[in-house]
């Protein structure tokens, strides 16, 4: 069962079939209800119809031998106050169901012979009635007869009719079930031949929908297996052009795509720089211990120590851009960027903090203190390479944020590379030495924790000319 039902097709196919089956199954219902009640009402209707005429005579004094009482071979019976049948039909033979089973007329009792009643019995006369006069109230049952030899079911009427000379009669009149019966059978047997044709219609043309409404999908998934198998992520899958939840499932799954084409991208071009980055301390420390152990008294000590040196920062960048990529959060500490910053320009010549709109301590954000660090660290190595003097950092408080300006006094950063300097391993000037300009990971370290603490990290033009690089956070 689950492998029939593991399509969403044969699932929407039987879904609809049995919504569909449910409906038919309550309107069919409805419908034979309100036939048979229509039918029913419409059998006592003529029941009532056939005791009134006979009753119509009665009232008028018609003798009991002189009624109409075989009309449409209907069952009729005329009874007294004492319950004896005064008058019935001639091929009546066998009657339930009018409170009287006798079908041949018994003589009627005189007016003394009522038996040991004391005259108590008012009670059961119903509504009071003039002579000559036919009740209103009808009463309706169900019951059987049989007449000249055919059985069958009847819906009766009993109408009273008061008498001159007779007293109180009650006629009981019947109307055959079985244009009823035949109606509601007939309907039935159209409903269990016409529903199971219509289901299957149904779930034809489901089927049929559904499929047609799927297939975009599944070439979405084959385009998608195929995208796996070969590993090329610059492929798409195909928009249908129906504006509808596939096309968009469709776009949606391409911009996935390009993103993941993208991150992949960046990741090869990542460890093919690191790579590059990587070799050249190495070859350089390698070259100095070569020559060391043929010639001791070359050894360049200080010299493979700043490559070691190097080399350990350029693996700690490396190793600290792979957390961030990971998805790292960082710690949920409260941080005095203030403090922050004076701890970190302690000891570098020529920058000065200032703090701006707020005692100390005002200036605080959630967040690593560790890696908030570091971007200062790297903002103010960045601005001390470039500085002809002075580095200016500034703390202030900016409504919601929290802003850390780093400035200097150097040339700037050209407007059209505001936005590259952000990217790894970019070096703006490609003259100077790899020992001067570090391996370009400092600023791309810095926004991507910025970005990783909620804020953002630009440049603009300082106020003396050079850059100016403002720290951006949520204010804790």
């Amino acid at each position: 069962m689950s492998r029939l039902l593991g399509s969403v097709r044969a699932r929407a196919t039987l879904g609809a079939t049995l919504v569909v089956a449910v409906a038919l199954v309550a309107a069919g219902t409805a419908v034979l209800l309100s036939l048979r009640s229509n039918l029913l009402g419409e059998a006592g209707t003529q029941a009532e119809r056939s005791a009134r005429e006979v009753a119509t005579e009665l009232a008028v004094g018609t003798p009991y031998a002189d009624l109409s009482l075989d009309v449409d071979d209907r069952p009729v019976q005329v009874v007294d106050e004492d319950g004896t049948l005064v008058a019935a039909g001639e091929d009546l033979e066998r009657i339930t169901g009018t409170g009287v089973d006798a079908v041949k007329p018994q003589p009627a009792a005189s007016p003394g012979d009522a038996g040991d009643d004391d005259g108590d019995d008012d009670d059961d006369a119903g509504e009071p009635l003039e002579p000559g006069e036919i009740g209103e109230r009808t009463t309706i049952s169900d019951g059987s007869a049989t007449i000249d030899g055919d059985a069958e079911d009847y819906r009766f009427a009993a109408v009273p009719v008061e008498t001159e000379d007779r007293g109180r009669l009650t006629v009981y009149a019947g109307a055959p079930l079985s244009a009823e019966h035949g109606a509601v059978n007939t309907a039935l047997t159209v409903m269990l031949i016409g529903f199971p044709v219509l289901l299957a219609v149904v779930g034809w043309v489901t089927w049929l929908v559904t499929r047609r409404a799927l297939r975009p999908v599944e070439g979405i998934r084959r385009e998608m297996a195929a995208i796996t198998a070969s590993e090329d992520l610059a492929r798409r899958v195909p928009v249908p052009g129906t504006h509808d939840e596939v096309a968009r499932l469709a776009s949606t799954t391409n911009e996935t795509l390009a993103a993941l084409e993208a991150s992949v991208e960046r990741q090869r071009r990542f460890v093919a720089d690191a790579s590059h980055e990587l070799r050249s301390p190495i070859a350089s420390l390698r070259t100095q211990l070569e020559v060391a152990a043929a010639h001791p008294e070359l050894l360049d000590l200080d010299g493979a120590v700043e490559d070691t040196v190097r080399l350990q920062r350029l693996a700690a960048d490396l190793l600290l851009l792979a957390r961030l990529d990971a998805g790292e959060r960082p710690a949920d500490a409260r941080v005095d960027l203030a403090a922050l910053a004076r701890e970190e320009a302690e000891g570098r010549a020529g920058v000065s903090v200032r703090e701006e709109g707020g005692e100390t301590g005002a200036v605080t954000v959630a967040g690593s203190r560790g890696q908030l660090g570091r971007v200062l660290a790297n903002l103010l190595d960045n601005a001390q390479r470039h500085a002809r003097s002075a580095v200016v950092v500034s703390v202030r408080r900016d409504g919601g944020l929290a802003v850390v300006g780093v400035a200097d006094d150097g040339d700037g950063v050209p407007e059209a590379d505001r936005e590259r300097i952000f990217e790894r391993f970019v070096r703006l000037d490609d003259a100077r030495s790899r020992d001067d300009g570090g391996a370009g990971l400092g600023l791309a370290i810095a926004r991507d924790v910025a970005v990783r603490h909620g804020g953002t990290l630009t440049v603009h033009g300082g106020p003396a000319g050079g850059a100016l690089f403002e720290l951006r956070l949520p204010a804790a």
